[in-house]
């Protein structure tokens, strides 16, 4: 946050980092009028806000609507109830299909579903083709999915730790991403970004800023922003603790936690990973199109060539499926 001096104009804002949604949309209106008195909100940006199912109602999707929300990113994770239960979840397939209803009552048509795939088999009986199959027939926009990662310091870590739950293994988390693949871009979604599908015209703007290293500013506790000047890239996190943050802001104290400044190798390191996640890709010198010549004959990405011996490189979703390893030799080799 900038302060009360600050203006800017903004194409796109997103409200995560958790539920929102819980402030409702009478909370929601609040933090969009709050940011307007401080600069200038598009006409046509794009105004998304994280939500569960079990926080809409026709109500609130009205509420939102009239707020000036556009976009919704629905934690739907699963269609499956006894899979929905073992995560915890308040809600259940009904409610999720019924809340995409209310919203797109209200006139926000423009939903992510997002869904979890790779689960442990302690999960329930889920499956993943019958979920994919549930969230097409709901004809959504646009859908993110996340492979199950189970964390050490959380219930799922202890339980792993216990021996009550164990993570998928390897080949189902290839075979269910490489089945969404298929069955979403049949069904005219694009895989425009390693965990994003999307219809013409309606990728995540505001993610798709992310990826492109444009400069985003981050309010209220724990947010993150990124601060381009002068070709220089900094990095600035506000303190995560809701109380300490009002104590500065009270005081009159900037509430960032800290910051990075992105030197020379952290932004190769940045390029090279940022640039192969998306269908855009990367663009390659020629000294490095013979590296990655092996990965193109493992089917894991293409080379478009270009006259001067360079290229540029779009991984595959099998390329994808290795992102990590791969983009962190090309940093190595790029590095050097």
């Amino acid at each position: 946050g900038e302060g009360a001096e600050a203006k800017w104009t903004l194409d796109t804002l997103y409200f995560g980092g958790g539920t929102p949604s819980r402030l409702g949309a009478e909370g929601i209106a609040r933090a969009i009028e709050l940011v307007r008195a401080h600069g200038t909100l598009d006409a046509g940006a794009e105004v998304t806000i994280e939500a569960n199912p079990e926080d809409i109602s026709p109500e609130t999707a009205r509420g939102l609507r009239a707020a000036g929300v556009n976009r919704v990113s629905l934690g739907v994770q699963s269609f499956d109830d006894e899979t929905l239960g073992w995560m915890h979840r308040v809600h259940d397939s009904a409610r999720a299909e019924r809340a995409v209803d209310e919203l797109c009552e209200a006139g926000i048509t423009n939903i992510s579903l997002d869904l979890i795939f790779a689960l442990p088999g302690e999960a329930g009986s889920r499956s993943w083709e019958r979920d994919v199959e549930r969230a097409l027939a709901l004809e959504p926009p646009h859908v993110s999915l996340y492979g199950l990662t189970i964390e050490e310091h959380t219930p799922l870590g202890r339980a792993r730790s216990r021996g009550g739950v164990t993570e998928a293994a390897e080949e189902r988390y290839e075979a269910d991403f490489l089945h969404a693949h298929a069955a979403m871009t049949a069904a005219g979604l694009e895989h425009y970004e390693v965990s994003n599908f999307g219809r013409s015209g309606l990728r995540s703007r505001h993610n798709s800023a992310y990826w492109r290293l444009v400069p985003y500013a981050g309010l209220g506790p724990g947010a993150h922003e990124l601060r381009v000047e002068g070709g220089h890239h900094e990095r600035r996190w506000n303190d995560g603790a809701y109380a300490s943050w009002v104590r500065s802001l009270a005081a009159g104290r900037d509430p960032v936690a800290g910051s990075e400044t992105l030197g020379a190798e952290n932004r190769i390191a940045e390029e090279v990973y940022l640039g192969l996640r998306t269908i855009e890709g990367l663009e390659l010198r020629p000294a490095e199109v013979a590296r990655v010549l092996p990965w193109v004959s493992e089917g894991w990405g293409e080379l478009d060539d270009r006259p001067d011996g360079g290229a540029r490189l779009t991984l595959s979703p099998l390329g994808w499926l290795r992102l990590d390893a791969l983009a962190a030799d090309l940093t190595a080799f790029r590095s050097r």
